[in-house]
């Protein structure tokens, strides 16, 4: 029984915490990216954007649509650098809450549907990033070690 919970459970965990870095650091990448470039898009589309905020029913869509765009282009620039991250990760979780909500919440009717929407799924992300923090490979990390704030269990 040992050996099972040794070649199952110790030694995977060994070889994974020499990689710790990379998991947080993949996800701020891939989902950075994805925001990055939609924030983008709706940036430069802005008046079909108002349109379509204002088709979900999202109040003053005047103001909410360039401000929701900055955050999905600036937030995930934020990401990929890893600088400051549990912020952008916090206001992308909340976006995502938000475009569920307002888009996407008259065709749930089970469990299943909601969590197949690619927004849970960047809900999910975000709110990991927002918990965990962005990992070793950041911007973040060098500030805190620039500024001799750093604690080595953060990461």
């Amino acid at each position: 029984m040992n050996s099972i919970v040794f070649l199952l459970v110790v030694l995977p965990a060994r070889i994974a915490s020499h990689f710790q870095w990379l998991g947080p650091l993949i996800m701020r990448l891939v989902v950075g990216y994805v925001f990055m470039l939609t924030g983008w898009t709706k940036l430069n589309n802005l008046p079909l954007m108002i349109q379509n905020f204002s088709e979900w029913g999202i109040p003053f869509p005047e103001i909410l649509t360039p401000f929701v765009s900055a955050v999905e282009c600036v937030g995930g620039a934020m990401l990929i650098l890893g600088l400051f991250t549990r912020i952008p990760a916090s206001m992308l979780t909340v976006v995502m809450i938000v475009a569920i909500k307002a888009a996407k919440w008259e065709n749930v009717d089970s469990l299943e549907t909601l969590l197949g929407f690619e927004e849970a799924a960047y809900m999910a992300a975000f709110f990991w990033l927002a918990i965990a923090g962005p990992g070793a490979a950041s911007l973040d990390r060098l500030l805190l070690r620039m500024t001799g704030q750093e604690d080595e269990r953060r990461w």
